[in-house]
């Protein structure tokens, strides 16, 4: 693929269950590159319009005056007749809308069709943008070409698939991997399972374990009277400790908190609570098997790339003792095993990814 050595300038969005994110992008030799961005509350707005509108005044102030050759908005939902119902927030996201208001080619993609079309930019040598995960024989496999699978945790959990062609184009495919079944594993996750299928009426998807709102689930079993100090197997760091089963002021407090608050408490309190690292635990465990199960289905050679906030922010902890790879290259078929211990595991840092990824989606889309 050619680049295109003429600058433009593509309007940008990035619309997940917590976040609305707004940016001018410019592309110039082959590169994108980030000029302005604002970030609004998904969840104080109605519509995308409003704060569209509010984006393009503040730009205009600031003194970005270029025009736009296209625009690119990403949201956390399918695609379907050209509007993505946000699906951890009220309102919907619609291409005739924002092309009728906008006045340029508009594109609606999925989140992660974003991040799909964000990893290729990635520079795998570039330690502030990307972390190689180490395979716990110490290897770091690069990415090739081939399909490559991106997986990431935030509000939920999203997926997608990109074909990396040895020419160097490529295709994204959105997915909804994120909804697909919760893998169990073991006595705990199983009484997981049944808690959240009791208070559903239904078998819950991934995404209610691997996601923020999934560490809110797995904490509140935790400290429900369905969970027991036998359910912790022998693989648990806390299998041979002396626990407390009463509730600390620590669990207290983080339970009395909004719903979309606790995650970030959980995570920062696994050091001096037994509940908060033992969900954490569990969180690593459903989202290492889930990553390793979709992996399976393309055997993805050109990489596997984990994005998302939530990996970026627990990276540490991801890291130590290779706790997600162990558990990665888990498998009971040998050929699948072998498979996983030389994949490419790619930990995306770079929180400004799907921004990029949907100008450079509105690139190739306004290319066709």
């Amino acid at each position: 693929m050619k680049p295109n050595t003429d600058s433009q300038v593509f309007l940008a969005g990035d619309i997940g269950g917590t976040n609305t994110n707004l940016a001018l992008v410019r592309y110039r030799q082959g590169a994108f590159t980030l000029e302005y961005s604002q970030r609004y509350s998904t969840q104080q707005e109605n519509s995308l319009l409003d704060p569209l509108a509010r984006f393009l005044d503040s730009a205009k102030q600031a003194g970005f005056s270029a025009p736009l050759s296209a625009c690119c908005v990403s949201g956390a939902g399918p695609v379907v007749g050209g509007v993505i119902q946000l699906t951890n927030a009220p309102w919907a996201i619609r291409q005739s809308e924002l092309q009728n208001f906008l006045k340029i080619p508009t594109f609606l993609i999925n989140d992660f069709t974003a991040v799909s079309y964000a990893v290729v930019l990635l520079d795998t040598q570039d330690k502030q943008a990307v972390t190689m995960m180490p395979h716990p024989d110490g290897s770091q496999p690069q990415p090739g070409s081939g399909m490559a699978l991106v997986v990431g945790a935030g509000t939920g959990l999203g997926t997608g698939f990109i074909q990396k062609n040895e020419d160097g184009s490529y295709r994204a495919f959105a997915s909804e991997g994120g909804h697909s079944e919760l893998p169990c594993y073991d006595d705990l996750s199983r009484a997981f399972h049944s808690w959240m299928t009791d208070k559903l009426g239904t078998a819950p998807g991934v995404e209610l374990a691997v996601s923020g709102q999934g560490i809110d689930n797995i904490f509140s079993f935790i400290c429900s009277p369905a969970f027991s100090k036998s359910l912790i197997g022998e693989r648990y760091s806390l299998a041979d400790q002396t626990l407390d089963m009463e509730l600390s002021q620590t669990v207290s407090s983080i339970l009395a908190k909004p719903e979309s608050e606790r995650p970030a408490l959980i995570a920062g309190n696994r050091a001096s609570d037994w509940r908060c690292a033992l969900t954490m635990e569990v969180f690593v465990n459903f989202y290492a098997r889930k990553v390793s199960g979709l992996a399976s289905i393309f055997l993805p050679s050109g990489g596997i790339y984990l994005a998302g906030g939530i990996s970026s922010k627990n990276e540490a902890f991801l890291l130590e003792n290779h706790r997600f790879m162990r558990i990665f290259e888990e498998n009971y078929a040998p050929h699948i095993r072998a498979f996983l211990k030389d994949a490419s595991v790619v930990l995306v840092r770079d929180y400004s990814i799907s921004l990029l990824g949907a100008a450079n989606a509105a690139l190739q889309l306004s290319r066709n």
